[in-house]
């Protein structure tokens, strides 16, 4: 058995475990319309999640944007923000109105 994400206008609206013979019938409709994934991420990047679309050109997975202000990595088909995060060891969050990294105030409280 192996996990199949139906894709619908380059979207996963779908994902279920079947064999290929089954996908291959056509008894969900065409077969183009689904694509092989699995948990360990060796194929397409990632697994597939509802809602994460997929680059054919990539054959990737890829999850949603997390702003708009964020830049997809064509390599690893990850989100980076167009800033790097502080490393100074301090909980950072985006902050998409200021295009820059805050300091996480929820995490500053509970350190006190």
């Amino acid at each position: 058995m192996s996990h199949f994400a139906k894709i619908e206008n380059n979207i996963v609206t779908n994902v279920i475990v079947a064999e290929q013979d089954f996908i291959n019938s056509g008894s969900l409709g065409s077969p183009s319309d689904w694509v092989e994934t699995c948990y360990e991420g060796s194929i397409r990047k990632r697994y597939a999640g509802i809602g994460y679309s997929y680059n054919k050109e990539l054959d990737a997975f890829i999850t949603p944007q997390p702003f708009p202000s964020w830049i997809l990595d064509t390599e690893t088909t990850n989100w980076n923000a167009p800033v790097l995060m502080p490393q100074d060891g301090k909980s950072y969050v985006w902050n998409e109105e200021v295009l820059g990294w805050e300091e996480n105030e929820y995490m500053m409280m509970e350190e006190v």
